[in-house]
């Protein structure tokens, strides 16, 4: 599959998208190298976001559709989670978020000299449910919806938007018995837990995509597609398939063939690795 360049794209009509997952207050530090064990190593800071691939995704759809996205998520009751919100209000998100007990997941990424990340998160996941007093049933006016993490009963109100598009790191307990068929199932072929098949689901999604960074990836249908070329070096990983999630699922959304689609998100994973953290565009 040959990918499009943006000015071969059509323009975004008006959408109304929503994002369901998780967040965690992420500390950027820049290494030299990652350690092995045994070693030391040296960081220097040089950011700290709300980030995770809810968080992510959500700000990168806003951010190409110039509209508010709806992030249902679920936070600590604690500083930590209080900053989130306040960031990502900042970040053109309507956020609605069900506080928990638990201490809001947190989490520190080091990027090395050629921009990879090794990424430690502390704490668990947490999920927004069904069962948290939310606006559930607003998903049924949605033009499209994500999802990064929740239950098997909010992923039944998730289905009621017109596009319905899931990372594989949902689990695919969350679908069993359920009968859900997803518009596009969107994972990497790098992350053990996003390969394809670490969630055999049933229906088989109507798309399935496996990213594999500089090499490009592969769609069911549409074939094998190449890497967008980069216009400067890689600064920095982090994010990047995440914002390719945000770009399909916008353009999934926008009634888009598949092939303009995978080339939105091309360009928006491509874009992130130029820039140091998730936000720098």
């Amino acid at each position: 599959m040959e990918l499009l360049s943006p000015e071969d794209l059509p323009s975004l009509p008006k959408l109304k998208l929503a994002v369901v997952g998780h967040v965690e207050w992420v500390t950027f530090l820049s290494v030299d190298k990652c350690p092995q064990a045994g070693e030391i190593s040296h960081g220097k800071p040089y950011a700290e976001e709300p980030a995770g691939g809810g968080a992510v995704a959500a700000v990168k759809i806003a951010s190409l559709t110039k509209t508010p996205v709806h992030f249902f998520t679920a936070l600590g009751n604690d500083s930590t989670g209080k900053k989130c919100v306040e960031r990502l209000n900042q970040l053109g998100l309507k956020i609605s978020v069900a506080w928990r007990e638990q201490p809001t997941r947190t989490g520190i990424s080091m990027i090395d000299s050629n921009g990879e990340r090794a990424i430690t998160v502390i704490g668990d996941r947490l999920k927004p449910s069904k069962k948290d007093h939310l606006p559930w049933n607003d998903l049924e006016s949605y033009d499209g919806v994500f999802v990064t993490a929740t239950d098997s009963d909010t992923l039944m109100l998730c289905r009621k938007a017109n596009i319905m598009v899931a990372t594989p790191r949902i689990g695919a307990r969350t679908f069993r018995g359920r009968n859900i068929k997803l518009d596009a199932l969107i994972g990497s072929a790098f992350d053990p837990d996003e390969r394809m098949e670490a969630i055999e689901i049933k229906p088989t999604p109507k798309i399935r995509i496996e990213t594999k960074g500089s090499l490009g990836g592969e769609s069911w249908p549409g074939g094998k597609f190449n890497a967008i070329p980069l216009k400067s070096e890689v600064i920095d990983a982090y994010g990047c398939g995440d914002s390719f999630a945000a770009g399909v699922t916008t353009g999934l959304s926008a009634r888009w063939d598949l092939r303009q689609a995978i080339s939105l998100g091309a360009h928006c994973g491509a874009k992130c690795a130029t820039h140091l953290g998730p936000y720098g565009d």
